[in-house]
């Protein structure tokens, strides 16, 4: 199983590649970063891990036992307690349950680690896989958006009883 780790400088080389290697299959159902994003990309890295340094966004990598990068899940504009939620696995790697564990432990970091108390979410309706994600994950819709010039639906997560939950589970004293 991949490892989730926070976005660090090294991590650039595998996260190009792993950005070259689905643009295409990525393309399909989220907006195209566009060939700026892949020519500037060093000076586009820096500037995230400035942004993470902030404390404006998480940024978290999918990292599997051979270094290779299968999947990303970003914090974005952190502020008041609440933040914009992104993800996006390889194609390679789709359809094994890494997106939902993924989102799952970045909900778990959020309101444990950065103290938030909500995510939001966006996806376009054609993308049945990234809504299925959401839902398992506690994501309740609040609306029709349009994202790119296409129909979308928007979502937040309340986090406030994961920070509850989390917390009686780290008190626990188990004997026996």
């Amino acid at each position: 199983m991949p490892e989730l780790q926070r976005l660090r400088s090294d991590h650039a080389p595998a996260l190009l590649a792993f950005e070259q290697e689905n643009r295409a299959y990525f393309a399909a159902s989220v907006p195209d970063r566009g060939d700026a994003y892949f020519t500037e990309f060093d000076a586009r890295h820096a500037a995230l891990l400035a942004e993470q340094e902030a404390g404006t966004c998480h940024f978290h990598v999918l990292v599997g036992g051979d270094g290779e990068i299968v999947g990303r899940v970003n914090l974005v504009d952190v502020a008041d307690g609440s933040a914009e939620l992104g993800y996006r696995i390889a194609r390679s790697a789709a359809r094994q349950g890494l997106a939902t564990s993924a989102v799952e432990k970045v909900c778990l970091l959020a309101a444990t680690e950065y103290g938030l108390t909500s995510l939001r979410a966006s996806t376009t309706r054609d993308n049945p896989g990234s809504q299925a994600v959401l839902a398992r994950t506690g994501f309740v819709p609040t609306g029709d958006i349009e994202l790119d010039g296409r129909p979308g639906v928007a979502y937040t997560r309340d986090l406030t009883g994961l920070r509850a939950r989390a917390g009686a589970v780290s008190g626990r004293r188990y004997t026996g």
